[in-house]
């Protein structure tokens, strides 16, 4: 970060230093390049205008995607016919409740138990405030939101090798962090160690910004004291009366710090995906998918598992089963058809498309995931210590604890996300049957909230993407080399088809993904409809 000939400090990288965390960098580059980290391109409904008397549309699949679709497109006046492997709308936008039964490949079946207002999104759980698509299409549907919290500063975060494997709250590392940080970087600018890159009057101004980020006192030090127990916490808060006195709270040093590796934990809320506000619909994420299906009605055929797809110069034909029983094929027709099946399961499914389309669908892996969903007895998070919502971060394979953020206060029970991983760590966990997840969940939780986990468990649910038989993965993962290959002929039409979806998009894994997908692909196919 430093220039070798002078040893001093560019502008550029002193800011990137102050404003971002280590760990968050490198996180937030990865997913630039898989495509996370990008700005929603919605710019409101599509408007598409006249349409031919007569003219057909099949849509497969009844995700976000398919059904933002076929909303349109019905509007618009052509004939719609949704296709969709499940008995329910929404695809992954998934919530499960108490009576709700799931059973992934290999066979293993989960009745959920959970208590009537209690719930578990195994899929997408937030909204954020820059995903104009899928927030235009909750308020059209009348789907209340609620806040989602993904900072929370009285959280923990924790490593089984720091602090004798007891957690720290987020808001101790963090002040710490920046305390220390902040401290390093006033002494540099006060021995004119940054003289070739910040004037003088900029040295002045950063000296006065750093005193007030880091919290440091007039001796530019991040030390005990009121500056510092105001970000850190205090030992014991202010008071009333004669014993009111705040007790201060003794910072960790500079060395303890690095070294515990928990400021890996403080860059999450920073990245753009994640700042607030940020939004999930009240009685789980479900609930935007059954406004959806609410909406379409009997347009949607459900537990219509879809083996082939046929196109010609007049149409496009989907054969499929019942997915429950199997049974006898039944056919639909239309005269164009728009795809958001998951490219993992289109890839097996024969399709009369050209080499390109194939080759691109082929190029699409998608990543595992795993979700544990715990119903405790009792809040103990919030009556025991006093965590409202947010996450916990740890470094045990559970990787995090996610606290309900809905029904505050409350005397009864909640359901905590025990588990949430992506990538390798999700097909090392979920290699063992359900029941052997949640116990291990168990184990994880009890060493950050010691004595309460095991005592109030009643229930759960582990649900692993890779192992969902409709995606058979989480989303989409292109790599930077993937999309320029094959990325523009993934979204041509190819024909009377075109593909739409999450992973085709650059918001793979976020339902954002999924709207603006499905408004480019039927804005283009009415424009070809309207040119044949």
């Amino acid at each position: 970060m430093s220039d070798a000939k002078t040893g001093s400090m560019s502008r550029r990288s002193l800011l990137h230093m102050i404003g971002t965390v280590a760990g968050s960098t490198a996180m937030y580059n990865a997913m630039t390049e898989m495509g996370y980290a990008q700005e929603s391109g919605y710019a409101g409904p599509p408007k598409l205008g006249a349409v031919k008397p007569g003219a057909s549309v099949l849509i497969l699949g009844a995700g976000i995607a398919g059904m933002v679709a076929a909303m349109e497109m019905r509007d618009a006046g052509y004939k719609v016919t949704v296709l969709e492997y499940n008995g329910r709308p929404g695809g992954r936008n998934w919530s499960l409740y108490g009576g709700d039964t799931y059973t992934e490949l290999g066979g293993f079946t989960q009745h959920v138990q959970f208590d009537p207002g209690q719930y578990i999104n195994p899929g997408p759980w937030r909204l954020p405030h820059h995903h104009y698509g899928i927030l235009h299409y909750a308020n059209k549907l009348g789907v209340t939101l609620e806040p989602f919290q993904q900072v929370n500063y009285n959280a923990y975060v924790h490593n089984t090798n720091v602090n004798g494997g007891k957690p720290k709250r987020f808001r101790e590392v963090q002040a710490d962090f920046h305390g220390h940080v902040a401290e390093l970087l006033a002494k540099s600018t006060k021995q004119s160690a940054l003289d070739q890159d910040v004037t003088k009057e900029d040295q002045a101004i950063l000296l006065e910004a750093l005193r007030a980020w880091g919290a440091l006192d007039k001796d530019m030090k991040y030390v005990k004291g009121r500056a510092s127990s105001n970000r850190r916490g205090p030992l014991v808060d202010d008071g009333g009366g004669l014993n009111s006195l705040p007790t201060y709270s003794e910072p960790d040093s500079m060395s303890t710090v690095l070294n515990s590796y928990m400021w890996r934990a403080i860059g999450w809320g920073h990245d753009y995906e994640y700042q607030t506000s940020i939004f999930q619909p009240k009685g789980g994420m479900g609930s935007i998918g059954k406004a959806f299906g609410a909406a379409l009605g009997n347009l949607i055929t459900y537990n219509a598992k879809v083996i082939d797809i046929h196109q010609d110069d007049k149409g496009v034909t989907a054969t499929y089963i019942d997915s429950r029983t199997g049974g006898a094929p039944q056919k639909a027709s239309a005269d164009w058809c728009i795809c958001t099946i998951p490219a993992s399961v289109l890839s097996q499914i024969p399709m009369n498309v050209s080499g390109k389309m194939k080759a691109a669908i082929n190029a699409i892996p998608y990543g595992a995931g795993l979700k544990i969903g715990l119903q405790m007895k009792r809040r103990f998070w919030e009556e025991d210590d006093r965590i409202y919502g947010g996450l916990t971060y740890t470094n045990q394979p559970n990787a995090m604890i996610g606290y309900p953020m809905w029904d505050y206060f409350s005397k009864g029970k909640g359901v905590l996300l025990g588990t949430y991983l992506m990538g390798a760590g999700a097909f090392v966990a979920s290699a063992k049957p359900p029941e052997e997840r949640i116990k291990d969940a168990l184990e994880y939780g009890e060493k950050v909230h010691p004595g309460q986990y095991k005592a109030n468990f009643e229930c759960g649910v582990a649900v692993a993407w890779h192992r969902v038989p409709w995606t058979l993965g989480c989303s989409g993962q292109w790599t930077e080399a993937a999309r320029e290959e094959h990325y523009n002929n993934a979204c041509a039409l190819d024909g009377r088809i075109v593909l739409a979806g999450e992973h085709i998009s650059r918001l793979p894994a976020w339902q954002e993904g999924a709207v603006t997908s499905a408004t480019d692909a039927m804005t283009r196919l009415h424009a070809r409809v309207m040119s044949a």
